[in-house]
């Protein structure tokens, strides 16, 4: 009887999968050396049929660590059990956990620097020996428990490196960083996203919707949802670049990817600030938004573009980011033009 290619959709596959998410190493786009890295680690481990060293993702939301968490496990055909660092409160959740795992198995651990302390120090011994110790009772009833686990994979994701403590860095084989996508890469994706999602679009219409996503995978596929949903309302057929100006436009979005949140971030610094510096907190106050969003959602892109610095004394605006949004208020229709590139 033939062997079926695992990598080969049947019908039924293909209606259930709803996720643009790609499932494959040859799918992935962007972050070449990266790939390229875990593909050899992957291949030697499968080779040597152990599993593979523990591997660290670090990065912005949205730039493909969980994505690429889910191919290594499929392409090392294994399981994969998915959580993340809030999830765990005690040490007997993370327990449960790692002795539910079989040989090979997967567990990635999402915003892993959120781990609590103790939970943290269970990981030591697992990731380094695939045991963990257990004490019950207290004082001169004190017992340890050994328990033996299969040797399993753990991957982590962070978009905080930064927090994440020296011991539990150091136990990592593997640590890298993911980086803003190039408008191109981010083409080819708005591309095999439409072909997924069974849209048509044209090649100016998707590179248009690239330049607008932040250099984030993520929300290149948000705003082509959000492009296809007007196409469907508003007009039948094939997405133009027509189309994607009318939708991106009434989203707010602007020729540099920024929103309504960016610019208002923007405008807060210039007009109440004086240009700044400022602090985050100070910042946050102003906005009436949580630290949190504006550290980690609005001001990595600002920080890319050269739109905001970032200075011991806090943020501050850059001309730049002033004579994008004085063109912005003197010429409305700006929102939408071609953005250098």
């Amino acid at each position: 009887m033939p062997i079926q290619d695992k990598r080969v959709e049947t019908d039924e596959d293909s209606v259930l999968n709803l996720s643009l998410r790609p499932q494959w190493f040859d799918d992935y786009i962007g972050q070449v050396q990266v790939k390229e890295n875990i593909q050899v680690a992957v291949a030697a481990a499968k080779k040597r049929e152990e599993p593979m060293e523990h591997l660290l993702l670090a990065g912005p939301p949205g730039l493909g660590k969980t994505s690429l968490a889910h191919i290594v496990a499929a392409e090392m055909d294994a399981k994969i059990t998915a959580t993340s660092g809030p999830a765990i409160d005690r040490a007997g959740d993370l327990i449960g956990l790692l002795t539910n795992l079989q040989e090979g198995d997967v567990l990635f651990i999402d915003e892993i620097h959120r781990l609590s302390k103790v939970v943290e120090e269970f990981l030591y011994p697992a990731m380094e020996d695939s045991e963990i110790d257990f004490v019950i009772d207290k004082g001169p009833h004190a017992k340890t428990i050994k328990f033996h686990l299969k040797r399993f994979t753990l991957i982590g994701a962070t978009t905080r490196s930064g927090l994440l403590s020296n011991p539990l860095r150091s136990r990592f084989g593997m640590m890298y960083h993911l980086d803003f996508y190039s408008p191109e890469q981010l083409t080819q994706v708005v591309l095999r996203s439409a072909d997924i999602l069974s849209t048509s679009i044209d090649a100016e219409a998707a590179l248009a919707v690239a330049e607008r996503s932040r250099g984030t995978p993520r929300i290149a596929n948000r705003l082509l949802r959000r492009v296809r949903d007007y196409a469907d309302v508003k007009h039948a057929g094939r997405i133009t670049m027509d189309i994607v100006q009318a939708a991106l436009t009434q989203q707010g979005i602007d020729a540099k990817g920024l929103d309504g949140l960016d610019r208002k971030v923007l405008r807060v610094i210039i007009e109440t600030y004086g240009g700044g510096p400022v602090g985050l907190d100070a910042l946050a106050a102003a906005l009436n938004e949580e630290r949190d969003t504006i550290a980690e959602v609005v001001e990595p892109y600002l920080l890319a573009t050269g739109f905001i610095k970032r200075t011991a004394r806090g943020r501050m605006v850059s001309e730049k980011a002033v004579a994008h949004l004085t063109a912005l208020k003197e010429k409305p229709e700006a929102l939408f033009e071609q953005s250098s590139r």
